[in-house]
């Protein structure tokens, strides 16, 4: 790939970062995401524009709004700092044209990781596509792997779905949404069935983690508290694809 090529994605990502924060803000929500400015999420006035630059922006006004003073969420600018460390990671570990491959991966898991977080829902507009992109890619791995990777896809939806059904039929609600069976299917067609055992390792020790967490901040633990576990899945695939399947001594 030209230098010029890895120059251009890796000074494009924060900016690619700061677009993935308005994914995050308005996809739930059903809004339009290509047109329109930019707004205060308090006072709904435009944001200007020297003040829409990636990460300086915010910290030049100091996190607030500068027409009403509110406060910016510091998730903005964390968003935009991961969209260019991923981007960086993807560079060093992946060669050629599959860098850009990996850098579309990451940004995508980014807006699923954070949209679950803040609202428990996995968006289908960025999963979907996901998917198909894992499959278009496992296609220059050759037929046999692209194979994998198809029967990846399907085992992953179908394992999901099928543990959130066991769950709702035990417990008389949902424990598990179609939106995790579509991201974990996601997951089968950029890693193949053979990375999913360790996608799921990643995530329920990601997810006992926060859960270890809450539970001592609040002094108790409470099992019907309901966690992000699309956030959890998104941190596996990115792990699994980068570094491979967890491999046990």
């Amino acid at each position: 790939m030209p230098e010029s090529v890895t120059v251009f994605v890796l000074l494009a990502s924060p900016f690619v970062g700061s677009f993935l924060t308005v994914l995050i803000a308005r996809l739930p929500e059903g809004r339009q995401v290509v047109f329109g400015r930019s707004r205060c999420p308090a006072c709904a006035g435009p944001i200007p524009f020297r003040d829409l630059v990636p990460v300086a922006g915010w910290v030049l006004r100091r996190g607030r709004c500068s027409r009403c003073g509110a406060e910016i969420p510091v998730w903005y600018p964390v968003v935009e700092l991961t969209a260019a460390v991923l981007a960086v990671w993807a560079f060093l570990v992946v060669p050629g044209w599959l860098a850009l491959a990996t850098c579309i991966l990451g940004w995508s898991l980014i807006v699923v990781a954070f949209v679950d977080w803040q609202r428990l829902i996995v968006p289908d507009a960025v999963v979907l596509p996901l998917a198909a992109v894992g499959l278009g890619v496992s296609v220059s791995f050759g037929a046999e792997r692209a194979v994998d990777h198809l029967i990846g896809a399907a085992v992953g939806y179908i394992a999901l779905r099928a543990v959130g059904a066991a769950y709702q039929m035990l417990r008389g609600e949902e424990g598990l949404g179609r939106g995790d069976a579509k991201l974990f299917a996601a997951a089968g067609a950029w890693v193949s069935w053979v990375g999913l055992p360790s996608v799921l390792l990643w995530a329920c020790l990601a997810g006992l983690a926060v859960a270890t967490v809450r539970a001592v901040r609040s002094g108790r633990l409470d099992p019907r508290q309901k966690l992000p576990f699309g956030s959890f899945l998104a941190l596996g695939i990115w792990l699994v694809w980068l570094c491979g399947p967890v491999r046990i001594p």
